[in-house]
């Protein structure tokens, strides 16, 4: 199958300071792009001994990937990267927006790989066919990623066609859930990339490209844009992007008693109206922006207005995106029922590059364990205490710093820091990946387990919960898969998941056909099936089993809005899981 798009991959030693430029087209002809050629690149490099590479050691290696309708169409802005997690020592799959995807089609190339280990802090710049290893001696310890963004911008050329991406002091300390922030509102956020190019020594990435791509057919090209961006701008299918974004999802989940608060010992927050999305737009919205090549803008960015000490009328005014999982992690989990509290604790993570779900959990499990007498204040330093900002800032600064064994821990994880403290029935993570907000029932919490990177975004079970029929266990894992087997055709697009309501199986197929591809639903379909095997595959290789899923006891003290969980009912769609995992595998 073509694809019609860039099948060139950009391979990077650092090791060595060199690079080399292939064209793979076997590779895109089969697997599209994105998710399915990141699989495949990445099972090359980590050839047979996959399980026992280390995640911040030399042998790591980071793929990341655009796909083919990047950047012909609205909406196909993501890129995807590929890693061995060094918070889960599984895959790691994390996906970004911004201008990361057009600037590495416009480059040339489908794909870069990343190997290797520097001598030295540097950053790379990559401009179309050159790469220059840039000496980042001077920007690293820059600890806030936001300021080593902007020294980046200004010392290299491509205002408006680049993307930089870069790691804050979490990347730098191999906190375990660092991300990678990429211009300024936008990361690569779970599951740890941060610390990889931290252990590489890699503090950016610069890309920037002034190549186009011209479609095989011109004018049906027109009239499918023309289609796909009326259904964007027009439709109801991403209004609510628009409007007030996912963090509309605070008063709903609110209502339903499926928002997760203090550590999940409630479900239902006494201040969910204060931190809501409405509230948000209603007091603190700055702007909007979107993400290159995207018409809905559903960046959020809240304006903070901070005194400076001992100076009468004088605020630094800061511009801070806000979204559902942020509002959560950082707000109703560790019951912070302020705006401008829960924009400051945002923007801390956000300067030192940190995954903000991650963040939010690891502070709620320890927040409790210093309730219960798990640890105690020599482990915590700070009084954590649910609502209290000020504490919540500090532990976020100790998280980074690591002053002790208990920040140590803590940088590894919530389910990490359990495991050596206790309390793990009550440490909030899913195959090791810190859950996010949502306490719905049991398609939520199975998809968790069984998703392909233990995140709500594999197959929205959380929605399939909200509809619920009464599903036995062996529906809800099928269900799960075959939606998860979709979106690997949209993350090979690559298409933002917001937009998986109007990028329709007619849709995709529609808008292949102007790129010169002639392609059917049924083999569109096929194709998902097909990466799905192989994604179970190499989670296979590194070392995952589905017996080493574990569910916290915390899941069926509270109830959902399905009522009280039956740990029968999920030990039995996990049972009914592994016998899938076995016939996909062997």
């Amino acid at each position: 199958m073509s694809t019609g798009m860039r099948s060139k991959v950009l391979t990077i030693d650092l090791s060595r300071y060199r690079y080399e430029i292939q064209d793979r087209k076997d590779l895109f002809e089969e697997w599209i792009g994105g998710v399915g050629v990141a699989v495949q690149l990445l099972k090359e490099e980590f050839g047979s001994d996959a399980a026992n590479i280390d995640p911040l050691g030399e042998d790591n290696v980071i793929v990341f990937a655009t796909g083919p309708f990047t950047p012909a169409y609205p909406l196909a802005s993501k890129t995807v990267a590929f890693f061995k997690s060094p918070l889960t020592g599984n895959l790691g799959e994390t996906h970004a927006g911004g201008r990361t995807a057009t600037s590495i089609a416009n480059a040339g190339y489908g794909a870069i790989v990343i190997k290797g280990v520097s001598r030295k802090p540097i950053y790379i710049v990559i401009d179309e066919d050159k790469v220059h290893f840039r000496d980042g001696r001077v920007i690293w310890g820059i600890e806030d990623s936001i300021v080593a963004g902007r020294i980046i911008a200004e010392r290299e050329e491509g205002r408006g066609i680049r993307t930089v991406m870069r790691i804050g002091g979490g990347g730098e300390r191999l906190v375990r859930y660092a991300c990678v922030t990429t211009e300024t509102y936008r990361h690569f956020g779970r599951l740890g990339l941060g610390a990889v190019f931290g252990s590489k020594k890699l503090k950016a990435l610069v890309i920037m490209g002034r190549k186009r791509y011209t479609p095989a057919d011109r004018k049906k090209y027109r009239e499918v844009y023309r289609e796909i961006f009326k259904l964007a701008v027009e439709s109801d299918v991403m209004k609510k992007y628009h409007l007030l974004g996912t963090a509309s999802n605070v008063l709903p989940l609110n209502e339903l008693g499926a928002l997760p608060t203090k550590n999940l010992t409630d479900r239902r927050f006494e201040d969910a109206e204060e931190i809501s999305g409405e509230a948000f737009a209603e007091y603190n919205l700055g702007r909007r922006i979107a993400c290159n090549h995207c018409p809905t803008a559903c960046i959020h960015i809240a304006v903070l207005r901070e005194p400076y000490e001992e100076e009468e009328y004088f605020f630094k005014t800061l511009m801070v995106s806000y979204d559902y999982e942020l509002l959560y992690a950082l707000g109703s989990m560790l019951g912070i029922g302020s705006r401008d509290g829960l924009l400051k604790l945002i923007h801390r993570v956000e300067s030192y590059a940190l995954d903000a779900i991650s963040t939010g959990v690891c502070l709620a499990w320890a927040t409790e364990a210093l309730k219960r007498g798990i640890v105690t204040k020599d482990e915590t330093i700070v009084d954590l205490e649910f609502g209290d900002v000020e504490s919540y800032l500090k532990a976020i600064e100790f998280i980074v710093k690591q002053p002790n064994e208990f920040y140590k821990a803590l940088a590894r994880g919530a389910e990490e820091a359990a495991n050596i403290y206790g309390g793990k029935e009550f440490a909030m993570c899913f195959g090791k990946n810190e859950m996010a907000g949502y306490h719905t029932g049991y398609a939520g919490y199975v998809g968790n387990l069984i998703g392909l990177r233990h995140s709500h975004l594999d197959a929205g079970g959380y929605s399939m919960d909200q509809k619920w029929k009464g599903y036995s266990p062996k529906e809800v894992v099928d269900a799960l898969i075959k939606e998860e087997m979709w979106r690997q055709i949209l993350s090979s697009l690559v298409v933002c998941f917001f937009a998986r309501g109007l990028y329709t199986p007619e849709i995709v197929v529609k808008a292949f056909q102007p790129l010169g591809v002639e392609i059917t639903e049924d083999e569109l379909k096929k194709t998902g099936e097909k990466i799905y095997h192989e994604k179970l595959r190499l989670k296979k290789e590194l070392g995952f089993t589905p017996e080493s899923l574990e569910v916290p006891r915390r899941v069926f003290e509270l109830p959902t809005p399905l009522g009280d969980l039956d740990e029968k009912y999920i030990r039995e769609a996990l049972d009914y899981y592994s016998e899938v995992f076995q016939r996909i595998t062997q």
